[in-house]
């Protein structure tokens, strides 16, 4: 077993009594309730260093609004009985739209961080001619379904690959057409011209840190590289508590990490994404005459299809512990967390053979992180969409935007 996760520090939320900082108080009063919640109105004073009584107003102000809701009363301590404080699930809500290279998913989450509905649709190849109709249809059907608590959502969080179009090689030729159409859509204003609620924008892996970050592994877990393992595998960095992007948005780009050195000069070694993500295994499923969508079903585990899952398994596992030691090694990681839309047992299995994998290499000078399960599963990229605008909006976490 891998050495445990070092226990992170409380994060201190300090709010200001100055004038003119209401909403900067009243998002560091809801973040102290998203992390510490049910909370009394006494211990969100101490914990935010906010006066009593800016406390008290921002609070009946958050209750007046349906942002904060009231909980039963503790009674059996000193003092008089108080009343806890949380997160009213339906105080607002957060639309999150995940383009993928083989579906699209529509999620609506609550307040709370937790999903409410799902809309999907699937295709063979991501063609615009395809995709954009689609997308139209998903907003359709989610403000239908949510009839009157739409005037609640504040916001769409898209989630989608960056440069689609650049990945022909690895999807094949029957995709590349498709994929090549890309090169002149700007996703971001397709989805503005369907909804006029405020558009904010993820890489697809990037945003299933974000979830990760918020409702997994993130609330006890401060620096940690997360992967995910679709269509094609990616990632997220977090370090200190908050994602890490980088200048050009790739901070966490796990998928082009190289899976050797250079031995001559007309060659390139692979990248981790022709190694360790799941359309190997979907083309290895077809070649041999098997459902390639078998990699989300219970029946990829059955043994007539170890031939074709074991090998990929142990490449795929390979390719993530060599990833592990690298970003390890860069960065002095707490854990690296895992998780994929693949089906759970067969990341079960991947996590197994990762850690197998791990221990074949030398840690002299580094500190083994553990190796984490992720938290959210397969609706990761799209509940990390719906999250920005509901966090851009009302808590004051930093940098969970990435450049387009």
């Amino acid at each position: 077993m891998m050495s445990a996760a070092r226990p992170p520090k409380t994060p201190r939320m300090r709010g200001s009594n100055a004038a003119g900082m209401r909403e900067f108080n009243e998002r560091t009063l809801l973040q102290a309730v998203r992390l510490h919640g049910p909370i009394p109105k006494a211990d969100l004073a101490r914990l935010t260093q906010l006066s009593t009584q800016t406390v008290g107003l921002i609070v009946e102000r958050l209750l007046d609004e349906d942002l904060l809701q009231k909980g039963e009363r503790l009674r059996g301590k000193v003092g008089q009985p108080s009343v806890p404080l949380s997160l009213n699930p339906n105080g607002a809500y957060g639309l999150g739209l995940q383009v993928g290279r083989r579906s699209l998913e529509l999620l609506i989450a609550d307040f709370a961080g937790q999903m409410r509905w799902n809309w999907r649709a699937d295709y063979d190849h991501p063609d615009p001619a395809v995709v954009l109709p689609k997308m139209a249809e998903g907003l359709r059907a989610a403000q239908a379904q949510w009839g009157e608590q739409w005037s609640r959502v504040v916001g769409v969080g898209l989630a989608a690959p960056l440069g689609m179009h650049q990945w022909a090689d690895v999807m094949g030729e029957q995709a590349a057409p498709a994929l090549a159409k890309w090169a002149e859509v700007d996703l971001v204003q397709e989805l503005r011209r369907h909804t006029p609620l405020p558009v904010a924008f993820a890489k697809d892996t990037s945003a299933a840190c974000v979830a990760e970050l918020f409702e997994g592994h993130g609330r006890e877990v401060q620096n940690f590289l997360y992967m995910f393992v679709g269509t094609f595998v990616g990632g997220g960095l977090v370090l200190g508590g908050q994602m890490v992007h980088g200048p050009q948005g790739n901070a966490g780009a796990i998928g082009s990490l190289p899976m050797a050195r250079v031995q001559a000069a007309d060659t390139r070694p692979a990248q981790l994404l022709a190694v360790a993500s799941g359309w190997q295994l979907e083309r290895a499923l077809h070649a041999g005459g098997r459902n390639a969508d078998l990699g989300a079903t219970t029946d990829i585990m059955a043994a007539e299809h170890a031939d074709v899952v074991q090998p990929w398994l142990q490449q795929a596992a390979s390719g993530l512990a060599m990833a592990t030691v690298s970003a390890t090694a860069l960065m002095d990681l707490d854990a690296v967390v895992i998780d994929g839309s693949i089906h759970p047992k067969l990341l079960d299995a991947l996590m197994a053979q990762t850690e197998h994998a791990v221990h074949a290499y030398r840690w002299e000078g580094l500190r083994r992180p553990a190796l984490l399960r992720g938290r959210v599963g397969a609706h990761a990229r799209a509940l990390g969409g719906a999250l920005l605008p509901l966090h851009a909006q009302y808590f004051p976490s930093q940098d969970v935007f990435l450049k387009t």
